[in-house]
């Protein structure tokens, strides 16, 4: 499997996810640049958390103009897996990709640490190796993680099972107090209609090994592994 991990400029976490691909998952990874057109084969692509293009208007709203995103949105529509990560989720939803917006926390500040997040379904190309109500501690940082929709859009996504990850407690609750962010129903990660394209703000490439403080985030890099061979 050949994994593209898209760099914009602004992007800091393009070389983790690359990191976690190759020497983790000891799969082939590929760095993309934003200006080209060429997914070199890819596989299945990571949009990397960091700040693209410096986060000038909205989180993600330039860097969904790039040329190599014409080439994700392309291979998204063919059903291949697109995750995103942090400023990719932002960027997914800028492109279309993914339903909602990302806006500014709720507190009005940067929050980094760590969370709790509940799987809530393994139909998507980021859960497939995971079990239904896992609860997986990850890293988040990032200052426009509040996820937000319509209501006719959020009763969609719970109706659906498009809800991914939800924001919960040590105990498994979705408590607000367990919300970093302030996003609606504790979301903290979408899937499209399909459950090739999915996008959450904690960083799976950033707990992939004890040493960084958590191993959760293997199980689902590995779920990109099943998505990928499907």
């Amino acid at each position: 499997m050949k994994v593209g991990v898209v760099r914009f400029p602004g992007s800091n976490c393009d070389e983790d996810a690359v990191l976690a691909v190759v020497e983790q998952l000891h799969e082939e990874a590929v760095l993309l640049w934003h200006k080209d057109h060429d997914l070199q084969g890819s596989d299945l692509i990571i949009l990397p958390g960091g700040f693209s293009y410096g986060d000038y208007l909205r989180s993600g709203a330039i860097a969904r103009f790039s040329p190599i995103m014409q080439e994700v949105v392309a291979h998204a529509k063919r059903g291949g897996p697109v995750i995103g990560i942090c400023n990719g989720f932002q960027i997914a939803c800028e492109a279309g990709l993914l339903p909602g917006a990302l806006l500014r926390n709720d507190s009005l500040q940067f929050r980094s640490m760590q969370v709790t997040i509940r799987v809530e379904q393994t139909n998507s190309c980021l859960t497939r190796a995971a079990t239904k109500g896992q609860l997986l501690t990850m890293p988040i940082a990032h200052g426009d993680g509040r996820y937000t929709a319509d209501d006719a859009t959020i009763a969609r996504l719970e109706g659906e099972g498009r809800v991914v990850f939800r924001y919960v407690d040590a105990t498994g609750e979705a408590v607000s107090a367990a919300n970093p962010n302030g996003s609606l129903h504790n979301i903290a990660g979408v899937a499209n209609d399909a459950g090739n394209v999915v996008g959450l703000m904690p960083h799976p490439e950033r707990a992939v090994d004890a040493l960084l403080g958590s191993a959760d985030g293997r199980v689902l890099m590995e779920s990109m592994l099943v998505a990928a061979h499907a």
